[in-house]
């Protein structure tokens, strides 16, 4: 029978797809098959005329629409608030939930990171094709910066799918599953460290540090040293053995350690807006200024120090200015336009989901007990995403690859606590009989 999670499947395939050179970075293709899945699940439920949510999951999933419609009526115009709540819902409330509800097992759950891992690998090849043939994004005068198939308007888009395929496929390597598998996964893994670090992306690089650290020290002490100085060992052999952008590389870490003493243009565009950010919070402190408000206020509270635009061009795509319209922090920019009620709710969410995800993963690791993998990916992808958004916030259509990391996230918190038992035989024809006796 036709897995139901084969929607989602196609959401991660749609993001392969180039975008036209120029375009615009909003949302893509992939966010309207996304809606299509939103859709698909409602006429499962309805079909089966089940309960769709458990209480416990519909609390958590629904807890971030407080801060959000609050939020939305505060906005600047209505057309801005109607915008800003259906992008937040969809990335974190109804595609999340969908993919909750249509995983059935721990198969379907494989299934899907895999298709995490395979995505990398595409987007991966393209860029490790642009940084050695000179047809990337523009990167210190020259076009060597691998973006895959996202282009110069979303430069970050390739180096996030990477970093979530590393993740993925790291944390099946890590898992009780067969040799095989654990193998492929590792090669995956070790793979995916050449178009990770040609993207040049110093947050998705200090995400993955984080969360790779992680599910080794969640995998046990002697897996983590083991597969720590493979890490290492390839790290050598790719960057220092074939010399693979030693120079610019060096630069890129060395710059990590020097945004407070000399920081380049871009770190000082992103403490600029952090404290425009925090000075609209001041003002506005129990819902912000409103949904999709900051770029619209960002110039009455950023310093003159703001560039306002940043310069893209290559892969593609000619020389254009990229205004600046977020923060670059997911949390800052939560705060700026929802508040503190709308930062507590989302972020409480996103905390719950992390302390379900943990709780499951205990069990996973007693003896005998299964899912192990399952555990290290799902709570691997919630440290990389709650990581990332210190340096990073949602727009693209990249976007979209975060709504399905939460559902994956949510179904592993979820089941692992004993609620997903309940939930998911009634969206695949089960019956409440199959659920109990599962």
């Amino acid at each position: 029978m036709m897995t139901p999670v084969l929607p989602v499947v196609a959401v991660l395939v749609l993001l392969a797809l180039p975008l036209s050179p120029g375009g615009d970075s909003g949302p893509g293709p992939a966010d309207a098959v996304s809606g299509l899945v939103v859709l698909y699940c409602a006429i499962r439920l309805m079909r089966d005329r089940r309960r769709p949510l458990s209480p416990t999951a519909a609390v958590l999933l629904g807890l971030p629409v407080v801060g959000l419609a609050l939020a939305a009526t505060g906005a600047y115009s209505p057309g801005a608030g109607v915008a800003g709540l259906g992008r937040y819902l969809q990335i974190f409330v109804l595609v999340p939930a969908a993919v909750l509800l249509l995983i059935r097992d721990r198969g379907d759950f494989r299934l899907l990171t895999w298709s995490f891992v395979g995505i990398a690998l595409l987007q991966g090849a393209v860029g490790v094709h642009q940084y050695v043939t000179r047809t990337g994004a523009s990167y210190q005068g020259e076009p060597i910066r691998a973006v895959g198939t996202f282009g110069p308007q979303d430069v970050m888009g390739m180096a996030t799918v990477v970093a979530i395929g590393l993740v993925c496929a790291l944390g099946l390597a890590l898992g009780r599953t067969s040799v095989r598998q654990r193998g492929a996964a590792a090669l995956c893994a070790l793979t995916l460290l050449l178009p990770l670090a040609l993207s040049f992306s110093r947050g998705a690089w200090i995400a993955t540090v984080v969360t790779c650290t992680a599910q080794l020290v969640l995998a046990g002490l002697r897996r983590a040293l083991t597969v720590a100085a493979a890490l290492v060992a390839a790290g050598v052999v790719l960057v220092g053995g074939l010399g693979v952008g030693t120079a610019m590389l060096q630069e890129r870490i060395d710059s990590i350690r020097q945004v407070t003493d000399t920081p380049d243009q871009s770190v000082v565009d992103r403490y600029t807006m952090w404290a425009a950010a925090t000075d609209m919070w001041r003002e506005h402190p129990l819902t912000g200024v409103g949904l999709k408000g900051f770029p619209e206020y960002r110039d009455a509270y950023a310093s003159p120090a703001l560039s306002s635009f940043s310069d893209t061009e290559g892969a593609g795509a000619g020389y254009r200015r990229q205004p600046l319209l977020s923060p670059h922090n997911m949390y800052l920019l939560v705060l700026s336009e929802q508040g503190l009620i709308g930062l507590l709710a989302l972020a409480g969410s996103w905390l719950a989901l992390l302390v379900c995800a943990l709780k499951a993963w205990v069990r996973a690791r007693r003896p005998g007990a299964h899912g192990l993998d399952c555990a290290l990916v799902a709570c691997g992808l919630l440290v990389w995403k709650l990581t990332d958004f210190v340096y990073a916030d949602i727009g693209g259509p990249s976007t979209v690859l975060t709504a399905v990391c939460f559902g994956l996230v949510a179904w592993w918190a979820l089941a692992g606590s004993g609620e997903a038992e309940a939930v998911t035989p009634a969206l695949v024809g089960g019956s409440a009989e199959k659920a109990e006796a599962r």
